[in-house]
């Protein structure tokens, strides 16, 4: 039995969940699911129970603040990334406020994404 995380990527860009799921499983993370979208997204954790989630914030349909939201209702102690564009303040903050533990701007480095997933995962 490995002690990886487990992780599930929300993108609607196929993509950047490609990409933040390569970066997570080089380092040492494994990645469990993957959803395009808030149902998508809310469907998936409550299944899977992840122990980190990145959450896009501009998806069709909900915002990832949306999600955040849903998701912390489902487990208050869920680990969520917010993973955003550079113009999208308000909405990261709205995001921390309904629970989301930290945030990444687009486009980040490797880096900046595994120390975010380590200091954020539980």
């Amino acid at each position: 039995m490995s002690n990886q995380k487990r992780v599930l990527v929300v993108d609607d860009s196929m993509v950047m969940r490609a990409m933040i799921s390569d970066i997570l499983t080089k380092g040492g993370y494994q990645v469990v699911g993957q959803a395009k979208n808030g149902k998508e997204a809310v469907e998936q954790y409550t299944k899977l129970n992840p122990d980190l989630v990145t959450m896009d914030i501009i998806m069709p349909g909900e915002h990832g603040t949306d999600v955040v939201k849903k998701i912390v209702e489902v487990d208050k102690d869920a680990r969520i990334i917010i993973v955003s564009g550079l113009n999208q303040k308000s909405l990261v903050m709205q995001a921390l406020d309904n629970g989301a533990r930290d945030f990444l701007v687009k486009p980040f480095e490797n880096a900046e994404l595994l120390e975010a997933a380590h200091k954020t995962a539980r």
